[in-house]
């Protein structure tokens, strides 16, 4: 049940997520954006362990976000609008931070 201001009562996480112009938006606003600080800005909670597959052109990529925000991320990434950093260190494309590729015209 959600109170007022949106947020789940009973100690449920719920997750308010973003629209992928916002998502767009505040990637292109900073030069590099942790994943943890995307899911801080949109307050999209979870799991320590929720991870969703990025599908783009170039491949398949593993993120920290919910289906939707990763079907957005792969849109703009094959858009060519943000890119992808990567940890290599297990073996499996784990992505821990967007940018923009293309500066926003102001």
């Amino acid at each position: 049940m959600a109170d007022n201001n949106g947020s789940r009562k009973n100690g449920s996480s719920g997750s308010q997520g973003c629209t992928q112009a916002q998502l767009r938006r505040f990637i292109k606003s900073r030069a590099y954006v942790p994943m943890h600080e995307l899911r801080r800005r949109f307050t999209i909670n979870g799991e320590a362990d929720d991870v969703r597959a990025v599908e783009t052109r170039e491949g398949r990529y593993w993120a920290g976000l919910p289906e939707r925000e990763c079907g957005y991320l792969a849109d703009l990434v094959d858009k060519g609008e943000v890119g992808l950093e990567l940890c290599h260190d297990p073996c499996v494309d784990m992505i821990i931070g967007v940018y923009a590729i293309r500066p926003v015209g102001r």
